[in-house]
């Protein structure tokens, strides 16, 4: 997979990762594509360690949901970073 279908899988997966986690989420689309770029990788990672294969093609349904998992991952620990430095 291409580095321009890379950032649109990160960008897909934390819009859906987004979605699927209750409460507000700051950042905007740009904050959203790193934050799936980077879960993407993390999930690609894990996959690699847990099943022996990571990010596949582009429209293996195994990448999109590992991309999904690591960009909710990468989120939660966002929103715990980010709600940490607005309550000080």
């Amino acid at each position: 997979m291409g580095i321009l279908g890379f950032l649109i899988v990160g960008l897909i997966a934390g819009a859906i990762a987004k979605m699927l986690l209750p409460g507000r989420q700051g950042g905007g689309w740009l904050i959203t594509l790193v934050l799936g770029v980077v879960g993407a990788i993390l999930g690609g990672w894990i996959g690699s360690l847990i099943f022996g294969g990571g990010l596949g093609d582009f429209f293996d349904i195994r990448t999109w949901l590992l991309a999904i998992l690591g960009s909710v991952i990468v989120l939660l620990i966002y929103g715990a970073v980010a709600g940490r430095r607005s309550r000080v």
